[in-house]
């Protein structure tokens, strides 16, 4: 069964890691967020794609939930001792893939094709590509002003509610092995991410939305939501600013003719859905729940 699943942020990476666990890597195409892409002292970071490519190889933190495990931290204090800017955080065995990452970009080679790389370097079996090879940046709009998503999300903490969410450079091409990747799949997955913030960057380059509502397959999201509430982030106060409730319904309405199905945890209210309900434990505590959930997605999916 080959599969293509969108994915972004933590919880996208989690449920990646059990995907492959689940469907086999060699079956698996991951489409991932490049919305939080930034640059940060020169340096090229793409925090979701890199999130995938740790989890997969075995390096991410699980406690943190993002970045390598067994991290240190000496090049951002000196940073820090500096006057240099120290919001994002950067660790040291971190920083080695971005200064990769940047260089091969400034010598003219892809995001897909350092992607790809990188990914053969770490030992990671699925195709991980980015949405697009080409600049697409988040912006959030809040009662106090607009900001760059990792300004708002992380310089900020995500305090500001959100009125709105808009994309810098939507209108580019999908990356090189996108749209034949989900010409080809038997089932397209939406990863339990946050749907404004990290799968809505990925379906704003229209040729990407264009293969969703042509598809001729299931496409089956998982909800980020336990019980109505956000694992972590803030997808539920966005979800009950922006879509007026935290319900299944609410989730599903960002999909809105996208989705066949969308996979909700036991605990989330019943009511009306607009598409196929599937309800079972979503909550990722180890592999082996990420194996469980990524398992009866298959089965909606199938």
């Amino acid at each position: 069964m080959k599969v293509v699943l969108l994915s972004g942020g933590v919880g996208g990476a989690r449920f990646a890691r059990g995907l492959v666990d689940a469907a086999g890597g060699a079956n698996l195409t991951i489409v991932g967020n490049v919305g939080d892409d930034l640059e940060v002292l020169g340096m090229s970071v793409s925090p979701d794609l890199d999130s995938i490519l740790y989890a997969l190889a075995g390096l991410h933190d699980e406690e943190r939930g993002w970045g390598r495990a067994g991290e240190t931290w000496e090049a951002l204090a000196t940073v820090s001792a500096l006057g240099g800017e120290d919001w994002f955080r950067l660790g040291d065995r971190d920083l080695g893939l971005h200064l990769v990452r940047t260089h091969a970009l400034r010598e003219g080679e892809p995001l897909s094709a350092v992607t790809a790389r990188l990914a053969r370097a770490l030992g990671v079996e699925p195709a991980i590509l980015p949405a697009t090879d080409e600049r697409l940046r988040t912006w959030i709009d809040t009662p106090a002003g607009s900001f760059a998503f990792q300004e708002w999300f992380v310089a900020r903490g995500h305090r500001d509610e959100v009125d709105g969410v808009r994309f810098e450079g939507g209108a580019h091409a999908a990356a090189p092995g996108v749209l034949e990747a989900i010409g080809a799949a038997d089932a397209i997955l939406i990863a339990p991410s946050n749907p404004y913030v990290s799968i809505w960057p990925i379906l704003a380059v229209p040729e990407i939305r264009g293969a969703l509502e042509a598809r001729r397959v299931p496409c089956v999201a998982v909800s980020p939501l336990v019980g109505g509430r956000a694992v972590k982030g803030p997808a539920d106060r966005m979800l009950a600013r922006m879509a007026g409730g935290t319900t299944p319904e609410h989730v599903a309405g960002c999909y809105s003719g996208l989705i066949d199905a969308l996979v909700v945890d036991e605990s989330d209210p019943t009511g009306p859905n607009a598409v196929r309900r599937v309800a079972t434990k979503t909550l990722m505590t180890d592999l082996a729940a990420s194996r469980r959930l990524a398992e009866r997605v298959l089965e909606a999916a199938a």
